[in-house]
């Protein structure tokens, strides 16, 4: 079994965006911490950004009441797992900015983000390992990967002994989530967050709810050193099904795009 093994060891865990998925993911990973505390273990730095305030449409479907609403989101969750946990997590309620936001080395960031130019800034972080989340209506995939650098991907594509330094993130397996959505080209319409679909019943409502799971569950083998062994999960809400691919080589070419000539 080839696993991920990044050596690197995580200071500071960055959540990017705190809707539908986000907000899941910060609360499993402010369990995470909480309890790696109370094993008297080193526990890394809990950063959330957004820079969306909670709005009606938010509560029920995200994790938000209805006395939240009006206050940044990122304020929210904070001071909710700090109190209830006593931890000492920080809230950025601004756009991310990776130059600002991200560090050199020793970083996890965990995106959960339904817009390009987001994604695009956590691409930009160096040295750190990403985790992204993206879902349609009732499915999406959970990615995990330290590098965008084709020729790095590619010089570390079968390992040694069985043991991965670098894995292609999302932004390099999937480009198409960098660049603005077909018909975002063609209308002046802004993209359409998760709220908004599930508002409309164009979103399963618990979809969220597995992605987060998924995620999670790479932050934890992450920060307890445990084998990863898949680089991209699939979840289905609809199928119950979550189907991670192995790492290896055969499975990451056929994922990395071919260098234009």
């Amino acid at each position: 079994m080839n696993v991920f093994d990044p050596n690197t060891h995580i200071q500071t865990i960055t959540i990017v965006g705190l809707g539908g998925t986000g907000a899941q993911i910060a609360r499993s990973v402010a369990r995470i911490v909480y309890d790696m505390q109370q094993a008297r273990l080193h526990t890394p730095q809990i950063v959330l950004i957004d820079p969306d305030k909670v709005e009606h449409k938010n509560v029920g479907r995200q994790l938000y009441v209805e006395a939240d609403v009006g206050q940044p989101k990122a304020h929210v969750l904070m001071r909710r797992f700090n109190m209830a946990l006593g931890l000492d997590i920080v809230a950025i309620d601004q756009p991310v900015n990776a130059e600002r936001h991200f560090e050199r080395w020793g970083g996890l960031i965990v995106g959960a983000v339904d817009n390009h130019l987001a994604r695009r800034e956590l691409a930009k972080a160096k040295g750190a390992v990403w985790i992204d989340t993206g879902n349609h209506f009732s499915a999406g995939q959970v990615v995990i990967g330290n590098t965008g650098d084709h020729e790095t991907a590619m010089r570390y594509i079968d390992g040694q002994n069985g043991k991965y330094a670098y894995l292609p993130h999302a932004g390099l397996l999937f480009p198409a989530l960098l660049e603005p959505e077909p018909e975002a080209k063609q209308q002046p319409e802004p993209e359409r967050s998760c709220a908004d679909l599930v508002a409309a019943r164009e979103q399963d409502l618990l979809v969220n709810d597995w992605m987060a799971v998924a995620a999670a569950q790479y932050v934890y083998k992450l920060l307890h050193r445990q084998p990863i062994s898949s680089f991209v999960s699939y979840v289905s809400a609809d199928g119950m099904s979550v189907r991670s691919l192995p790492i290896c080589r055969d499975e990451l070419l056929a994922y990395l795009p071919q260098p234009a000539d």
